[in-house]
């Protein structure tokens, strides 16, 4: 039976999340978009429901959170983990205050932990401000983000705006003392009525102590750095067994392929350094403002390449070309024409017989995953902190999966990705 039910705003951050319960020794499945009311238990220490409510409306994003908390309450999961981006990727509006609140609501939780840092990944929280490496927030690039352009750095101000309860910080000289100083700001801060606490973080010991600070919290937020902590509360408890590998995955062959709509800097990086040794194709949806017919580009340009080197196909940009986009298709015909056209890509491409598959960008990962048909993800070993390696045998021959979240990954991230 699950011990750990978690919920996450988008498929690659699910995968982040799930890649780091691993890492901490638990077995962990990943569940594509809300679970049916009926769907069985998964066989796993900790399952993680990947949601596409990053970015949705505010009433469906709600919606969808709460019928899953339903279906993890049912299946026996005994704690809930609400995971977002360690960028804190959201609007003054939500979505992640009004989730948070209502998932706090059902659970008749009382103080409720908010900590997106990833210390590993650069992300660190400071007196309530996140950081990215050695930029604020707002100076990192996130403020030109497409769809959520985070403009203020400020963690107890931002969230303030998108929730009716109070917001409290919880600041490095606290969280530095350990679990137990933490453990009672916490109640104290309960017992003040704030409804949130902002966590300071700024390495991985502070992650841990917060993670064991929260054991007998029935609902915690964050990024997936928080989330290292929580399973040792389970191993303390004699809950949850050791194994030897609990990242172990089925060997699937065939051919190889990386997909990225993903604009961030840190993926247009990768394609560079990528570029030198491998075919790369660059979609131009300005020019090919059709769905199929860029699948057709791509389908021609790979004919020969296939059974090569792995190859890269992208519909990423810097800023000023995704703006040019965005001004002639309009915003959300820009994003749907690429995330169809990938997926569609993909499945093409599975159809020919690649089996291992990289995908940059949390968007175009859910769609790709969705025309695939993927319900389910097993875990595996990780590539870059953050992003693993999963199987799912959802796809007939089984099918090896990268879901990389824009923002993640070393530069040389797609050349190493298939030697993991």
């Amino acid at each position: 039976m699950p011990l750990l039910g978690c919920l996450a705003d988008d498929y690659t951050g699910a995968t982040d999340l799930a890649s780091m319960l691993v890492r901490n020794g638990m077995r962990t499945v990943q569940v594509l978009g809300a679970p049916g009311a009926h769907d069985p238990a998964p066989q796993a220490d900790a399952v993680v429901v990947a949601l596409k409510s990053r970015t949705a409306p505010k009433e469906q994003a709600i919606r969808e959170s709460l019928d899953s908390l339903e279906w993890l309450r049912g299946i026996g999961c005994r704690q809930f983990f609400f995971k977002y981006c360690s960028t804190f990727d959201s609007t003054d509006a939500g979505n992640i205050g009004p989730v948070a609140e209502a998932l706090g609501r059902a659970l008749d939780a009382g103080v409720i932990p908010v900590c997106p840092a990833f210390p590993a990944n650069g992300r660190t929280v400071y007196q309530g401000h996140l950081f990215v490496g050695d930029r604020l927030l707002n100076e990192s690039g996130m403020q030109n983000h497409p769809l959520t352009p985070m403009r203020d750095a400020d963690l107890v101000r931002l969230l303030g705006r998108q929730v009716l309860g109070r917001v409290a910080l919880l600041p490095y000289a606290v969280v530095e003392q350990g679990a137990l100083a933490v453990a009672t700001a916490l109640a104290e801060n309960q017992h003040q009525g704030n409804r949130f606490v902002v966590l300071d973080a700024l390495n991985d010991a502070h992650l841990r102590a917060i993670g064991a600070a929260v054991r007998n919290l029935s609902l915690v937020t964050g990024g997936s750095g928080v989330a290292m902590g929580l399973p040792r509360n389970f191993q303390e408890q004699g809950l949850l067994l050791e194994y030897a590998n609990p990242g172990a995955l089925p060997d699937v062959p065939g051919g190889a392929v990386i997909l990225s709509g993903s604009c961030s800097t840190a993926t247009l990086t990768q394609i560079e350094a990528a570029r030198s040794l491998l075919p790369v194709l660059e979609l131009d949806p300005l020019a090919t403002p059709e769905a199929g017919a860029l699948a057709d580009q791509a389908l021609a340009w790979a004919e020969g390449r296939l059974s090569e080197r792995p190859i890269v196909i992208a519909a990423s940009a810097p800023p000023q070309r995704v703006a040019a986009v965005q001004e002639a298709l309009g915003v959300a015909q820009a994003g749907a024409l690429v995330e169809t056209a990938l997926a569609e890509i993909a499945a093409r491409l599975v159809a020919k017989g690649m089996r291992r598959l990289v995908v940059a960008g949390g968007e175009t990962s859910g769609a790709v995953v969705a025309r695939l048909g993927a319900r389910t993800l097993r875990i595996g070993q990780e590539i870059d902190p953050g992003v693993p390696w999963t199987y799912t045998a959802d796809v007939a021959g089984g099918l090896q999966l990268a879901l990389k979240s824009g923002n993640f990954g070393a530069p040389d991230f797609f050349l190493k990705a298939f030697t993991v």
